[in-house]
């Protein structure tokens, strides 16, 4: 039923009524008497939210009125609409609800024209680290990064000088910058971010831009933050461009880790696309490097990808002649003598890199009596030596074990600091000389890491026998892995006894435990796998 016009003028009056008996609007709370996030005091707490809504509504009666007309309005066609429905008659679809008036914003505290942002952060360094890429009191402006790629960072001088002795000098030493803008162009923006924050949070794809700003403005404490996150993600394909910024950076230990892992892993590290990417001075470093563990013909391909990637840099095509040009006298550290006649022929020989010349000067070097005198050096590398972790203290062998039946050898290891584990040691046949097929693996966490199908042949001595990995594997410390290894062979072989959980080996500590993978009765007291191989 629809309300008379009678009525509609009666609701009204009563909020005009309403809005003269309050004659002013209750006293809002004292700036910082409440804290963020306080709750709101009983009386204010308890206030309608109707009343609310009456207390700021429009200020003209009109206004009110067409208010009170759109609310009597919506009253009666719900009702209208709610009849029509109980007679059975299709009615008109009810207007949508108007959508909820927006949550008020949190204090905006990184704004200056916030009143009271101090009462928000309520320790110094909690203000201080608000002053990070703040405008707010900002005193100083740099421009950091390259021409067309530069952004504008507010700073404040006195949290700069308080955490870096440059930034001190600069603002408060005798010769102190009185200009408000600074212009860096050699250090990128992201990585001055970083070192302006209080939080160091490091990233691959900027820790060595991060790892130069902290050098320039001499940040310790950032500085070896990067240091040790380069350590932890180093690998073979990323172990030479780092060595080249160790070099550069002067990182001594960074360095020390990065040659570990060029030595022990040096197919992998020259064949990565971080080599190509390396200046000179470490190429020279790397190709005259005595403990590269890896055939000179891997080193001069690598030289030759290095050769190719320069030209592009400079410009030139890439031809022999251009090739030989960048790399100058680092062609002459390559041990190409040392080569098989076979790498040699079917590699170096034909890349036309050589001159005819030194092609068949190299040739007669290999074939003839006389030898001529070459421009190469002529011995090989020493490479690594491997070492090798015995777990038992004796072998032993029976008329009815050790069986295998294609059934696994299993034992897990960890080690006190990082190494490379190269192969595995393997017992032989106990019953003369006899063949074996072997799978061996590594693996962390249920996750293979490397494996090898291979053979070989056993004496029908008590010795071990070595397996190898195609490549070897960095194994980090503190961390259990499985070795494993099936064998298809002599039903019959020798075993290992007295097996230890702990064994030293040089700086390398190992210890044992069995392994869930095992069916074939290895564990840590007897069984096979007797040795690991690793480089350290």
């Amino acid at each position: 039923m629809l309300l008379p016009l009678a009525c509609l003028h009666g609701r009204v009056a009563q909020c005009l009524t309403a809005l003269l008996v309050l004659a002013e609007p209750p006293p809002r709370p004292r700036r910082g008497a409440r804290a963020h996030g306080a709750p709101l005091p009983r009386a204010e707490a308890a206030l309608p939210a109707k009343m609310a809504a009456e207390l700021y509504a429009p200020a003209s009666a009109a206004a009110a009125a067409a208010a009170t007309a759109t609310d009597i309005a919506n009253s009666n066609a719900a009702a209208a609409a709610a009849a029509a429905g109980r007679k059975g008659r299709p009615s008109a679809p009810l207007p949508a609800p108007p959508p909820p008036a927006p949550a008020p914003p949190p204090p905006d505290n990184n704004n200056p024209e916030s009143p009271n942002w101090q009462s928000f952060h309520p320790t110094l360094r909690e203000r201080n680290a608000l002053m990070f890429n703040n405008e707010l009191m900002a005193d100083v402006h740099f421009v950091v990064g390259p021409p067309g790629a530069a952004r504008r960072v507010p700073a404040h001088k006195y949290v700069l000088a308080v955490g870096s002795s440059v930034f001190y000098a600069m603002f408060y030493g005798d010769l102190a910058e009185v200009k408000s803008e600074i212009h860096i162009p050699d250090v990128e923006p992201a990585a001055f971010l970083i070192l302006l924050n209080d939080e160091i949070d490091l990233e691959a794809d900027t820790v060595l831009a991060t790892l130069y700003a902290a050098k320039k403005y001499i940040v310790p404490a950032l500085a070896k933050a990067c240091v040790n996150f380069l350590e932890t993600s180093l690998e073979a394909k990323n172990a030479c461009v780092l060595l080249s910024q160790s070099r550069l950076f002067e990182e001594p230990e960074l360095t020390q880790r990065c040659w570990e892992v060029i030595d022990a892993q040096a197919e992998m590290a020259l064949r990565s696309e971080g080599f190509c990417e390396i200046d000179w001075q470490t190429l020279e470093i790397i190709v005259t490097r005595e403990a590269l563990n890896t055939k000179e013909a891997v080193v001069f391909e690598a030289v030759l990808s290095w050769a190719e990637a320069e030209c592009k840099r400079q410009g030139l095509p890439a031809t022999p002649r251009n090739k030989r040009h960048v790399l100058g006298p680092a062609l002459y550290l390559v041990r190409i003598p040392t080569m098989t006649l076979e790498e040699f022929a079917n590699g170096a020989a034909q890349s036309d890199i050589l001159t005819l010349e030194e092609t068949h000067n190299i040739f007669l070097w290999y074939t003839a009596a006389n030898k001529p005198l070459l421009e190469f050096p002529l011995t090989k590398r020493k490479g690594l030596a491997p070492q090798r972790c015995h777990r038992f203290q004796s072998s032993a062998y029976r008329s009815n074990q050790w069986r295998y039946r294609g059934r696994c050898d299993s034992i897990q290891f960890a080690v006190d600091r990082r190494v490379f584990v190269a192969g595995l040691g393997l017992y032989g046949s106990s019953s003369g000389k006899a063949e074996y097929s072997v799978k061996i693996e590594l693996k962390r966490l249920g996750v293979v890491l490397a494996q090898n199908l291979t053979k070989f042949v056993s004496d029908g001595s008590s010795n071990t026998f070595s397996v190898w990995f195609e490549h070897p594997v960095q194994v980090e410390q503190d961390t259990f892995y499985t070795a494993s290894a099936v064998l298809d062979g002599s039903e019959l072989s020798y075993f290992g006894q007295e097996g230890m959980t702990e064994v030293q080996c040089g700086k390398v500590t190992f210890q044992f435990q069995c392994s869930s993978d095992s069916t074939n009765g290895t564990g840590v007291q007897g069984g096979q796998i007797p040795e690991l191989i690793f480089y350290a």
